[in-house]
């Protein structure tokens, strides 16, 4: 009985992996730009909050959604071999930092979803058949959002940063691993 040999490991993710990183990306700069810089500054007594609740939900809801599709799609899929820098520490700290982005996803969504029930934001935001309440800081899933989205911008950037310290210092060609490619590999 032969074995079959076990194919080469691809040198890029899959499509649809590349996909949904980058518009996953896109929409949580979005969220997390909305969420920092535009409705902590909108009064809840004012009619505009209510739309940029609405668009923050609607943004977090996809967040949730896409990145348990691409959870799923990384978990199916072959990949590329681990990236290494050279030193034994940073490639666990990158391992470690992956991990963290998925769960700092789900910890944000489930503290967004939290708070949404214990304010009743979907009676006010999508029916618009209870007001408002006159601010979130009654609720603890509103230091959790906060703390949460704080975490995970940090480790966004060092995520960013390890991608172009790559490129650019080790020249290693990493972010074509998360590009589409013309050639099937």
């Amino acid at each position: 009985m032969s074995q079959t040999p076990a194919l080469p490991a691809p040198t890029r993710y899959h499509g649809a992996l590349i996909a949904l990183h980058w518009l996953l990306a896109l929409l949580l700069a979005i969220a997390l730009i909305m969420g920092s810089q535009q409705l902590v500054h909108i009064h809840n007594s004012s009619p505009e909050k209510v739309l940029a609740l609405r668009a923050h939900m609607v943004a977090g809801g996809l967040i949730l959604l896409l990145s348990l599709a691409r959870l799923v799609v990384r978990l199916r899929t072959p990949k590329p071999a681990p990236a290494e820098t050279g030193h034994a520490l940073l490639d666990k700290l990158a391992r470690l930092t992956h991990i963290a982005l998925y769960l700092l996803v789900f910890a944000m969504a489930a503290s967004g979803i939290a708070l949404s029930i214990q304010a009743n934001l979907p009676a006010a935001v999508f029916a618009q058949t209870a007001p408002l309440p006159p601010n979130f800081d009654a609720y603890a899933p509103r230091l959790a959002h906060g703390i949460i989205s704080k975490a995970l911008m940090a480790l966004i950037a060092l995520h960013a940063i390890a991608a172009l310290y790559h490129q650019f210092v080790r020249k290693d060609k990493l972010l074509l691993r998360m590009w589409w490619s013309k050639a099937r590999n």
